[in-house]
């Protein structure tokens, strides 16, 4: 199941960055790749040509606005962009499969099996992805005599 949620979130990304974080409910990240992919679009994409051309209300005036926008948009632009959706695709991939950055696994806190995150002990559940969790099972006493 991690491993659908993992390309779930990585194409979610990729057609739109910042879209896989927030399947992963990293709400932080996602306003960082949205934000940023939002603000080098309208940095670099031709969007007084695109107002121009008017509201898209068919096929054909879609299809026109496609046109304008692969005809006019230079392959710096079309670098950054296709660099930011693959660099979010891959970062919401493996927030979604458990790895998280910094790569500190020896934690005093018990962590959730499914997202990784910290969890409450006393809780039979991850507060964060609502996974349930087993019960701890006490340590065997061993009575040395």
């Amino acid at each position: 199941m991690t491993w659908l949620r993992a390309l779930l979130a990585a194409g979610l990304s990729v057609i739109m960055p910042g879209a896989g974080h927030v399947l992963v409910r990293d709400w932080l990240r996602a306003a960082l790749f949205a934000g940023l992919f939002l603000s080098v679009s309208a940095f670099f994409l031709p969007i007084d040509q695109l107002t121009a051309a008017g509201p898209i209300t068919s096929y054909d005036e879609a299809f026109e606005q496609a046109t304008i926008m692969a005809e006019e948009t230079d392959v710096m632009a079309q670098f950054f962009l296709s660099f930011i959706a693959l660099f979010a695709a891959v970062d919401s991939a493996f927030r979604a499969l458990g790895y998280l950055p910094g790569g500190n696994t020896e934690t005093d806190e018990s962590t959730c099996p499914e997202c990784g995150k910290e969890i409450d002990e006393d809780l039979a559940f991850c507060h964060w992805c609502t996974t349930r969790l087993e019960p701890a099972e006490p340590e065997a006493e061993t009575n040395d005599i």
